[in-house]
């Protein structure tokens, strides 16, 4: 058997937050960079400058998930992405210990005028402490014009609505939802290969070099949904999660011994392992917590425990925007 036809994983990128921690050293059993530091994002799967996914196993350790898009695209992921120049998502894996920033991303007519990139995503609450918070969408009332006062007198987290999730529920996060991930969760969010996000209120901190984390107010405001008001954490459509023209989130539940492989034949998918194990048919193993890209041809997973996998795929096209 090709390496091609076993699951491809990467070595994660780990950047560092003023609002991160360690907690996927002892959930996942990872070792971090450093013991000294705090670790808000994993970026699992990503083919960005200067982020990279790297191959970690096999005949194609090494290379870059860009130079496996760019030179072996039909082989690994199937046909049907000619015209994407980047693999179109971005995984990440989210360590909150404190509140990060209030946000939002752009939508169509503000990239024309600003630059940037589309960000669609969703998160899944892979754990969270009791009443952990998320900031989604406005409260019901809020007009543009109480935001701005609220801006100036920074008051902005009044105005935001609150949920309170549990682990394996998620939500999606459309352009232009104001949101803030609160202290106390790890998620595994799920977007398109996009790195612009616009802060429009940071808790009055200080970031890691000791000074006030730029805001952008103006390019916030233009960007917010003001008719967004108090959504709920998502409800699954039989397996669905989350389904856009970007990306499809299925959860698949697993019992020892079920078998798990791409679901559409000759193309490929990612896999999550939320929880449990996974063994490939040249028995390399897949724990809590790996994310793996699954190639168009690879034979199927095996459950060596009750496992519950996050799978996504693109829809028909290249995914692009």
């Amino acid at each position: 058997m090709t390496t091609g036809m076993e699951p491809i994983t990467f070595a994660p990128v780990y950047l560092e937050h003023v609002w991160g921690g360690r907690a996927m050293e002892h959930v996942y059993g990872r070792t971090l960079p450093r013991p000294d530091r705090v670790y808000g994002e994993a970026w699992e799967i990503v083919d960005r400058d200067p982020e990279q996914s790297v191959v970690e196993h096999g005949e194609w350790a090494g290379l870059t998930l860009h130079e496996l898009w760019s030179e072996r695209r039909e082989a690994v992921f199937g046909a049907g992405f000619e015209d994407a120049p980047r693999f179109p998502l971005l995984f990440k894996v989210l360590d909150a210990r404190d509140d990060l920033s209030i946000q939002v991303h752009p939508p169509a007519e503000v990239i024309a005028r600003l630059g940037g990139e589309f960000k669609n995503e969703m998160w899944y609450i892979a754990d969270c402490a009791p009443g952990a918070k998320l900031y989604v969408g406005l409260k019901a009332g809020v007009t543009r014009e109480a935001f701005e006062a609220a801006i100036r007198e920074g008051t902005v987290a009044a105005c935001v609505h609150v949920l309170t999730p549990q682990p394996g529920e998620s939500i999606f996060i459309p352009i232009g939802r104001l949101h803030a991930i609160g202290a106390g969760f790890l998620i595994h969010e799920i977007q398109q290969n996009s790195d612009t996000t616009y802060r429009v209120f940071d808790w009055n901190r200080l970031g890691l070099d000791g000074k006030p984390r730029q805001l952008h107010v103006a390019a916030s405001l233009a960007s917010i949904d003001f008719d967004d008001c108090e959504p709920t954490m998502d409800r699954p459509v039989g397996d669905t999660l989350a389904e856009c023209r970007y990306f499809k989130t299925t959860r698949q539940v697993l019992a020892v011994g079920d078998t798990l492989g791409n679901p559409e034949a000759g193309r490929f998918s990612i896999l999550v392992v939320v929880d449990g194990c996974l063994q490939s048919a040249a028995g390399r193993q897949f724990g809590k917590g790996q994310s793996l890209l699954l190639p168009r041809d690879a034979a199927p997973l095996t459950a060596q425990q009750n496992t519950t996998v996050l799978q996504v795929t693109l829809p028909a096209g290249d995914g692009s925007q």
